[in-house]
């Protein structure tokens, strides 16, 4: 990605956490937070990733609430963004990294309690740990 790109796209995730948090009052978008933006070379479109913790359910109202929202967003972006003549198309996109870091962190926090209440972890006759049990 070039410089400019990177400095585009970082501008973009700014303001629209920005416009989520003050200027968005739509129920259906709670706890949210925007982790990474990707605009295309042609500045036509802009995916937005965004992160939240719950279920599917909640996940599918956010993005409900986002669409419903995008064209004000889009408005919004317009109205801040400097350099830029055509504000590009919005699409959201859901971010399961948040997610997938909890359930490491929850595997980590198994392995360093069995660990401590003496369960070895390793194999017999190696120094390799045994994988996990899913």
């Amino acid at each position: 990605m070039s410089e400019r790109l990177a400095r585009l796209a970082q501008e973009i995730k700014k303001e629209v956490s920005s416009i989520l948090a003050t200027e968005v009052k739509d129920p259906r978008l709670g706890m949210i937070s925007i982790t990474d933006v990707e605009v295309a070379r042609d500045l036509a479109v802009a995916k937005i990733y965004f992160s939240q913790l719950g279920d599917e359910e909640e996940r599918a109202r956010t993005l409900e609430g986002l669409e419903r929202a995008k064209g004000f967003i889009r408005t919004e972006l317009a109205k801040r963004l400097r350099r830029v003549r055509h504000t590009p198309e919005i699409v959201f996109l859901f971010d399961p990294s948040l997610e997938h870091g909890t359930k490491m962190d929850a595997i980590l926090k198994t392995l360093q309690i069995t660990k401590e209440d003496g369960v070895s972890n390793e194999q017999p006759g190696t120094d390799r740990p045994v994988p996990p049990r899913s």
